[in-house]
């Protein structure tokens, strides 16, 4: 376990750590999305998706709702994180049935599924920056692969990978229990449409902004997901997604610095510059 800052203001990880890092990047949204795409192939974690959440029903706020999660796991206090990840915790108690797929049940509180969920994220935020061109070295990764295991565990998941290498055995151990159906496609197609109001795709670039966004992130995924998902798991494909997140995160480095990080980074810059000035 990586070692806490020694300011409980500056959260779990703190300034200098790889998950700072990574998260702040640009390209991490992107990988976000690639994450969600391959967490479709999992029956079991997607019966509770689609039996006890209203991702169908009420696509943005729940993306806002998990990427606000994710955002304060990472930058905010402890104290914040704590509050927030008992909630969800108390949430995922209610969350049980079984999976009309496999015919399984499932709990979103089995370790196994906050596996799955956590490790198809953090491959998602790593791989898309790395491929930005970022520059983060194997070390770096490995890092924030450590450093990200207190996020799993934060909701109860265990063993949890904490390495490259890792990371890749799991993927290899759970690919026999993944599987396109009628709820993956669902969620593919939800998640590369998701509803817009008609006044807002009228006036403005909201619908061919997330067409391409979230078509990268499908395009991100690892060649055997692509494959289980119907399409063909070129490497051409992989070449052009590199090419695509590389110029994301160019152009989106170009913007002002106001615009490209969310308050709850925002907060944590200006909270690890007071808590510098006070050293």
């Amino acid at each position: 376990m990586t070692a806490l800052p020694a300011d409980p203001e500056l959260g779990y990880f703190g300034p200098g750590s790889a998950t700072w890092t990574v998260m702040a990047d640009p390209a991490a949204g992107a990988g976000g999305l690639a994450a969600l795409f391959v967490q479709a192939l999992h029956p079991r974690a997607m019966a509770g998706v689609a039996e006890h959440s209203d991702f169908s029903t009420a696509f943005w706020p729940r993306l806002s709702r998990t990427a606000e999660y994710v955002m304060t796991v990472t930058f905010s206090p402890r104290d914040r994180v704590d509050a927030i990840a008992a909630k969800v915790r108390a949430g995922h108690e209610h969350v049980h049935g079984v999976d009309p797929v496999t015919g399984l049940p499932y709990r979103a509180s089995d370790p196994d599924l906050l596996r799955w969920v956590h490790v198809t994220e953090v491959w998602g935020f790593l791989d898309a920056v790395r491929r930005a061109g970022t520059g983060l070295s194997d070390a770096d990764a490995d890092r924030f692969l450590a450093e990200q295991v207190r996020a799993a565990e934060l909701l109860g998941a265990t063993d949890v990978p904490a390495s490259r290498a890792e990371v890749a055995d799991y993927f290899e151990a759970v690919r026999p229990e993944l599987r396109a159906s009628a709820t993956s496609r669902h969620a593919v197609l939800r998640l590369l449409a998701p509803p817009m109001p008609t006044r807002v795709q009228l006036t403005t670039p909201a619908r061919p902004a997330w067409t391409a966004i979230a078509t990268l992130g499908f395009a991100l995924q690892p060649r055997w997901a692509r494959r289980m998902h119907g399409l063909p798991g070129l490497p051409t494909t992989d070449l052009a997604a590199g090419l695509a997140v590389r110029g994301l995160r160019s152009a989106v480095l170009a913007l002002p610095e106001s615009w490209r990080h969310g308050p709850t980074a925002r907060e944590a810059l200006a909270r690890e510059k007071h808590v510098g000035d006070a050293a």
